[in-house]
């Protein structure tokens, strides 16, 4: 009879000590989340097949979800690249997946609760071929909670470099483009999307123009231009076409002409025809989006004049097209590498169109 009084003594001390944290390991335990789980929520063109986990390529891909527990971590593939964190109302912060890593802990220290986690690609991944391959939550309390409510607003931004955030965590024009100077969440369109709480895709890469790519020939680069891509779900990848019928925005920007106007060799009419054939093209797919055209930042002199004439031309005599005009930068607040707009240039730029944009929704 001791025996047993000792023994329940004994194993009531360490569920004490359990309690109490001593033990605490004990108490702990992981719950892995499925790439799928329908309680995640994902914005962006995603690539989705039983056989692959998400895949996309475009920068600003974002996936959120809501959980309880102390810690998390996120599996992508190795190589996946650049992502920026959101937990809570926590500074945000920058993961790096690289060819070792497969797992990354995000936190590993939160308190008991509930906690929100938001994950956004950071640069273009068409050469990484990011995936999103799920997470694993920590804690006593480990669980995936209902997922967040899907923003009301629907928006679309298609664009080159300025709009996927080339070299906006650069401190000098001097600064050549890498990966760990592109940040999509520092640039016009991201902030642009987050300050009207929209549910949002981005179609850009840098270097793409509407009827050819940077420094191409004059009458143009019909294998490498906007109009041949965005009808894809994976950029540069004709296997997989997006189903537009899966997201219909009701507010479409497009930032296109600069590399179109580059290097002082070019065709504007060119440019106006292929930019109208694709105007077409999107209100026959999207028949209630306002449709904006922009100018961007780095656009000057003749080349901006010659694309704002074009696109004022473009929009007049359609009702659900619109124009408005970036601020060009000036040096005042700084360059991004390649003298592409600094983070202070792109929140100017993004401070402006958000300002119209709430005029027109």
């Amino acid at each position: 009879m001791e025996s047993i009084k000792k023994t329940c003594t004994f194993f009531s001390l360490l569920c004490a000590l359990a309690v109490s944290g001593v033990f605490a390991s004990c108490a702990d335990r992981k719950v892995d989340i499925d790439p799928n789980n329908p309680d995640i929520l994902y914005m962006g063109r995603i690539l989705r097949t039983d056989s692959t986990a998400p895949t996309f390529t475009y920068p600003g891909t974002t996936a959120m979800l809501n959980f309880s527990g102390t810690g998390i971590a996120m599996k992508s593939n190795p190589g996946a690249g650049q992502f920026m964190v959101e937990i809570d109302s926590l500074a945000p912060f920058k993961i790096n997946f690289t060819d070792k890593d497969s797992i990354i802990t995000l936190a590993d220290s939160l308190a008991p609760g509930n906690h929100s986690l938001r994950v956004a690609y950071a640069v273009e991944g068409y050469e990484k071929h990011p995936e999103f391959r799920g997470f694993i939550i920590n804690g006593p309390d480990a669980a995936i909670l209902p997922a967040p409510e899907r923003p009301a607003l629907k928006m679309e931004f298609i664009g080159n470099s300025i709009t996927c955030g080339y070299g906006t965590e650069a401190d000098s024009a001097q600064v050549h483009f890498s990966y760990d100077t592109e940040n999509h969440t520092l640039g016009y369109a991201y902030r642009t999307a987050r300050a009207l709480n929209a549910d949002f895709n981005i179609v850009a890469r840098s270097g793409i123009g509407m009827y050819r790519s940077y420094g191409g020939p004059l009458e143009g680069t019909p294998e490498q231009r906007m109009p041949g891509e965005y009808d894809r779900t994976l950029l540069y990848n004709p296997d997989h076409i997006w189903n537009h019928s899966s997201f219909h925005p009701d507010i479409i920007c497009i930032n296109l002409g600069t590399n179109d106007t580059s290097l002082d060799t070019y065709d504007i009419s060119l440019f106006e025809t292929a930019y109208n054939k694709f105007l077409v093209h999107l209100h026959m797919l999207h028949p209630d989006a306002k449709i904006v055209l922009l100018t961007g930042s780095m656009l000057h002199g003749k080349q901006l004049e010659d694309v704002k004439s074009a696109l004022d031309r473009l929009a007049a005599d359609r009702q659900w097209a619109y124009r408005f005009d970036m601020s060009e930068q000036t040096g005042e607040l700084g360059y991004g590498a390649d003298y592409h707009p600094s983070s202070a240039q792109a929140a100017k730029n993004s401070e402006e169109l958000t300002a119209y944009l709430r005029t027109i929704i």
